[in-house]
């Protein structure tokens, strides 16, 4: 067997503009090209893979054949488009609604850029303007699931509990509803969900899960990502992984601490107060009375799950609570440079540098922060109804 070596992936990147500046995802940055994640993810965050999942758009496609044309990047023969120290995964995330149900958010990932070419051509058939991200798609969800298991393509439900436009959290309560179980890659558990979480259904129990930092900024690349034992960082390896076949898996995911999602608990839309977590499945706002609220991801769990306790399969990986750098009180922009100028990439200030070199270039105070964000021990304010939680500051 292939020598097996740890790559951080993060498969969840959206474009926000191509590289002429026409719009793809219109809520995300303007900075968010083709060219700038590829160098962010590469020389910044050290990501070694990336899932970029608006692909499908033709604007998109003409930069990528662009920096191919230029040697600037290459794809590579297991699939994916290789940019120095990062292969980046070819995705489109398609928004699907079946009759009877709520909007639901699938990530389709392909093996090469003809193919995604060719999948563009048949979304163009069943979609309004196919250049934009996140668009919805006029057929069922099991066409879809069929279209992309044909061409060789891994379909992974994306954010799978959050209250819009998720598999579980929107559009039903069962993955079997909407989806053959059998042409399904992987889960993705969005920012406001855990592994534990997820262990209260047994469904899930036979998917790989994924932690993707769903980024609309650059900064905001790599705030969830997975580690994944390959033998190269290609879409082969990663469709092995996924499968778990030949030693290939994804040994960790590092993920926000749920409380820190913006979806984590039910929210009352009238006073603006996020529910007292005791409370688990209130239908009307405790402080206020009104019935405006916003559905929780632990709530709505609570609401469909079919046990009491969370199950974890011997496959499923530890879920590594951590917290990104940005979210760090007192590390600033000057300072968070100085670290990156000595020690490289935020993969290596979260995973290799010690303390003691952390100390020598930030202070002992920021050092000690950066350690709890490694370890998953910041105090943290619980997050809802669209607001992030955050991390507390000391007394």
């Amino acid at each position: 067997m292939s020598e097996l070596k740890p790559y951080y992936a993060d498969l969840h990147i959206h474009i926000g503009r191509t590289e002429r500046g026409e719009p793809v995802k219109i809520s995300a940055a303007a900075s968010l090209t083709f060219g700038n994640i590829a160098e962010e993810a590469s020389e910044r965050k050290g990501m070694d893979i990336v899932g970029i999942i608006d692909c499908q758009s033709p604007g998109v496609q003409r930069d990528m054949k662009q920096f191919l044309d230029s040697g600037e990047m290459e794809e590579i023969p297991g699939g994916g488009i290789r940019y120095r120290r990062t292969t980046i995964i070819l995705g489109s995330e398609i928004e699907v609604r079946d009759p009877g149900m709520g909007a639901a958010h699938l990530l389709a990932y392909m093996p090469t850029l003809s193919v995604m070419e060719e999948f563009t051509a048949w979304l163009s058939r069943h979609m309004k303007n196919v250049q934009l991200s996140s668009q919805r798609l006029y057929v069922p969800a099991r066409t879809l699931q069929q279209e992309v298991a044909d061409r060789g393509g891994l379909l992974v439900p994306a954010h799978i509990f959050t209250p819009y436009k998720s598999l579980l959290g929107s559009a039903t309560s069962r993955l079997e509803h909407l989806l053959d179980p059998q042409l399904v890659a992987a889960v993705e558990l969005g920012l406001s969900a855990d592994s534990e979480m997820a262990g209260c259904l047994s469904e899930l129990d036979r998917y790989t899960f994924l932690t993707n930092s769903d980024a609309h900024s650059l900064p905001k690349i790599g705030r969830e990502y997975n580690r994944i034992e390959l033998a190269e960082a290609s879409f082969a390896e990663l469709r092995k992984a996924l499968a778990r076949e030949d030693g290939r898996r994804v040994s960790a995911n590092y993920g926000l601490n749920p409380r820190l999602g913006k979806y984590h608990r039910t929210y009352c839309e009238a006073c603006g107060r996020v529910l007292d977590e005791r409370e688990t499945a209130a239908e009307r706002c405790l402080y206020c009375g009104s019935n405006s609220i916003v559905r929780g991801v632990m709530d709505r769990i609570m609401s469909i799950a079919d046990r009491e306790e969370p199950h974890i399969p011997s496959h499923r990986p530890p879920y590594c609570y951590q917290v990104p750098l940005e979210y760090i009180p007192g590390l600033g922009r000057v300072t968070f440079g100085r670290l990156l100028e000595r020690f490289g990439t935020e993969m290596n200030l979260l995973h290799q540098v010690s303390y003691e070199e952390l100390a020598e270039t930030a202070g002992e105070a920021i050092a000690a922060k950066i350690i709890q964000a490694r370890e998953g021990t910041l105090r943290l304010e619980t997050g809802g109804g669209g607001r992030y939680g955050k991390v507390i500051k000391a007394d």
